[in-house]
């Protein structure tokens, strides 16, 4: 997997792939992408609306409702969950399209043909996932603020100015800049751990089915690994650059 990534690297700095190896990969993740992450966004933003109301209320802080929601999405949730599913969507259709690919030595074919198979084919994909999940992200987010104002204003009967109010106040840029910096990371290690178990998958129709599952369940325990790892590290750069910023209600 080191190698296979470090290999990836090289052919990523050395020569860009074409325009029309790139877009088709950037139309496949990105595009087709769209509705399932806006839909799993709107809900996430609701559930957190529905979840969070009944405790803030005993303490008498529904008002600050707003913050919570918003914070929760742009640093933790949104880009976990919008990778999450990225990585079922396209990372297992990754490797289920090179596992085919390398059952059918289609790999092998463009290898003899003096074409190298990984800056032909991961290093679009790997593109594609690196610059176009952080903008999914994105997406995800509106649409949980989307839905969790909805939900709070017009459901649960939260006063508008002060939803709005709290969010802004407590929302900062760090904040959309933490879950956009995690995403890029989510987006190469999907693109990496599922090129890697195509590139890898056994013969057989079996294999192509165990590599797209292996794809998913990889890149998943790599997400929370590295969400872990980002999250104290992030924060401790931000207490490094700002040791007396606090968020106080």
């Amino acid at each position: 997997m080191s190698l296979f990534s470090l290999r990836t690297m090289k052919w990523l700095f050395n020569r860009l792939p074409k325009r029309e190896t790139l877009v088709p990969n950037f139309y496949q993740v990105g595009v087709m992408s769209l509705p399932v992450v806006a839909l799993t966004g709107t809900f996430i933003g609701m559930v957190l609306a529905v979840q969070s109301y009944f405790q803030f209320r005993q303490l008498g802080l529904e008002t600050r409702l707003g913050a919570v929601i918003n914070m929760t999405l742009v640093r933790e949730l949104g880009p976990v969950l919008a990778a999450t599913m990225l990585a079922g969507r396209v990372g297992s259709a990754m490797a289920a399209e090179l596992g085919t690919m390398r059952v059918t030595e289609q790999i092998d074919a463009l290898d003899s043909m003096g074409t190298n198979p990984i800056h032909y084919l991961v290093v679009p994909r790997f593109l594609a996932c690196v610059i176009l999940i952080p903008a999914l992200t994105v997406m995800a987010d509106f649409m949980g603020f989307v839905g969790g104002y909805f939900y709070s204003v017009n459901i649960l009967g939260i006063d508008q100015h002060y939803y709005m109010y709290n969010s802004e106040q407590f929302v900062q840029s760090w904040d959309i800049f933490y879950g956009l910096i995690k995403s890029v990371f989510f987006g190469g290690t999907i693109a990496l751990v599922s090129c890697h178990r195509g590139f890898h998958c056994e013969p057989g129709a079996e294999g192509v089915g165990r590599a797209a599952t292996a794809a998913f369940v990889y890149s998943f325990v790599f997400i929370l690994a590295i969400d872990l790892a980002l999250g104290i590290s992030l924060d401790s750069l931000h207490d490094w650059f700002w040791p007396d910023h606090k968020i106080t209600f």
